[in-house]
C-alpha cells in the first residue's frame, strides 16, 4: 500500500495535470518574435545569485531583449546594480516567505492577482528558473505568456510549452544556462560567473571600515561566516574557534561575519579565541559585505547565501556541506579556488536543512568534519 505522502503527491499530480489541460485551452499557442522575457525565480539569496550567470549569458547572446526578473522581496538585494536586468518585479511567493503559513486560499488569490498584473506586460517568453516550481509555471500560463520554458518535472511540465530533460544531480546554475540556450538557440563554450551586488558606495564603505580597523594592503584578511539559515547545516562553534586560532598563529587577521540573528553564535566563537578577532555582525548591507569579502584572501563558512556572495566576488572560498547537496547548490566557479569539504556520511546529503532526520544535534554529517581536515586546504588556498 502506498504511504500517505505518495497518495497526496499522486492526487496533486492529477490536479496539476487537469489544470495544465485547462490552461492550454485558455492560453492559445502563439508563435511570435521574442522581445520581452520574464524570468521567474522564487528562491532566496544564494539561489538568486546562482541565476546571475544565466542572466549575463542571456544579455550577451540577445542584447536587444527586454529582460524582467520576478523574485521574492527577500532576494532583491542579490541583484542590486545588476545591469543584465531591465525590470525587477516582486512577488511574495507562497512557500518561500519564511512567514506564518498562509490561509488555504491565499496562495491562489495571489496567483490570480499576480497573473492579471503580468498580463499587462505582454511577455513573449517565461523562463521558470526553479525546476520544480509548478506555481510559477502556472502563473506564467495564467498570465497568457505564449512560450513557457522549464524542466520536465512532473508537477511543472503540464504548464510548459517547452520542457527540457531534467536530473536532480545537476547544478542549478548549469540548469539556468540550459534555459537560456533553449530560448536563444545558441550554445556557449564559456562558463559565465556570478555577478556580485556591489556598488560604488559599497566599496567606499568597505574601504572606510578596513581603514578604521587598520587593515592595510599588506594584511592577510580571512573572513569566517559560521551562520546559516538552516540549523542542520551549522558546524560546531568550538571548531570554528580552532580554525580561527590556527589562522591567528600564522599572522592572519580574522574577521567573523554574521547576520542580525547570529550575534550569539559569532560572540561564542570570538570569546573562546586566544586573541580578539574583528567582528561584523548585522552592521553591513549585502553589498557592503560583498565589498568586504572582495578584499579578503579567503572566506570560510558553511552552505549559505553569504558563501555564494563571497564566490560572486571572486575571492577563494572553502565551504562545509552536510545535508545540502553541493552537486546542485555548491559554489559556482573553479573548484581549485572554491573548495567543498564534506564528511561523506552515508545519509548525506539528505536535503533536510532545518533538523537532522535522525535526530542528531549537531548534525552528525557536520560533526564528523574535523578542524584538522580543513587546515591543509586552508593553507593551500592562502598559498595560491
Amino acid at each position: 500500500m502506498p504511504g500517505l505522502g505518495a497518495l497526496r503527491r499522486s492526487l496533486r499530480l492529477l490536479l496539476l495535470r487537469a489544470l495544465g489541460a485547462l490552461t492550454r485551452r485558455l492560453v492559445a499557442a502563439q508563435t511570435r518574435e521574442v522581445r520581452r522575457v520574464l524570468v521567474i525565480k522564487p528562491d532566496h539569496l544564494g539561489d538568486v545569485l546562482l541565476l546571475t550567470p544565466a542572466l549575463r549569458l542571456l544579455r550577451q547572446q540577445r542584447p536587444e531583449l527586454e529582460i524582467s526578473l520576478l523574485i521574492g522581496p527577500w532576494s532583491k538585494v542579490a541583484v542590486a546594480h545588476n545591469s543584465d536586468i531591465d525590470a525587477l518585479l516582486l512577488c511574495e511567493f507562497p512557500g518561500f516567505t519564511r512567514a506564518a503559513k498562509p490561509g488555504l486560499f491565499q496562495p491562489y488569490a495571489l496567483l490570480l492577482k499576480t497573473a492579471l498584473l503580468l498580463r499587462a506586460g505582454r511577455y513573449d517568453t517565461a523562463l521558470i528558473a526553479r525546476d520544480d516550481h509548478w506555481w510559477g509555471a502556472l502563473l506564467a500560463a495564467l498570465a497568457g505568456i505564449p512560450q513557457r520554458i522549464g524542466f520536465a518535472v512532473a508537477e511543472t511540465a503540464p504548464f510548459l510549452t517547452t520542457t527540457l530533460p531534467h536530473t536532480f544531480d545537476e547544478h542549478v546554475a548549469a540548469q539556468n544556462l540550459q534555459l537560456v540556450t533553449a530560448l536563444t538557440g545558441q550554445s556557449t563554450t564559456t562558463q559565465p560567473l556570478m555577478v556580485a551586488p556591489i556598488g560604488t558606495q559599497d566599496r567606499a564603505w568597505a574601504e572606510q571600515w578596513l581603514a578604521r580597523h587598520e587593515i592595510t594592503e599588506q594584511t592577510t584578511l580571512v573572513a569566517i561566516h559560521p551562520g546559516s539559515g538552516g540549523e542542520a547545516k551549522l558546524w560546531l562553534a568550538s571548531r570554528w574557534t580552532e580554525i580561527a586560532n590556527a589562522l591567528h598563529d600564522q599572522w592572519v587577521t580574522v574577521v567573523l561575519t554574521g547576520g542580525p540573528d547570529e550575534h550569539e553564535l559569532v560572540t561564542s566563537i570570538a570569546e573562546a579565541m586566544r586573541s580578539q578577532p574583528l567582528t561584523m555582525v548585522g552592521e553591513a548591507t549585502l553589498g557592503q559585505l560583498a565589498a568586504l569579502y572582495a578584499r579578503c584572501a579567503l572566506v570560510l563558512g558553511v552552505d549559505s547565501g553569504p558563501l555564494h556572495l563571497a564566490v560572486s566576488t571572486g575571492v577563494p572560498t572553502l565551504a562545509l556541506f552536510g545535508p545540502g547537496d553541493d552537486r546542485r547548490f555548491g559554489p559556482w566557479g573553479d573548484p581549485r579556488r572554491h573548495v567543498v569539504v564534506r564528511s561523506g556520511l552515508w545519509c548525506s546529503p539528505c536535503g533536510v536543512l532545518h533538523a537532522c532526520p535522525r535526530g542528531t544535534a549537531p548534525s552528525e554529517c557536520m560533526a564528523q568534519i574535523s578542524a584538522a581536515q580543513l587546515l591543509p586546504t586552508i593553507d593551500s588556498l592562502l598559498d595560491r
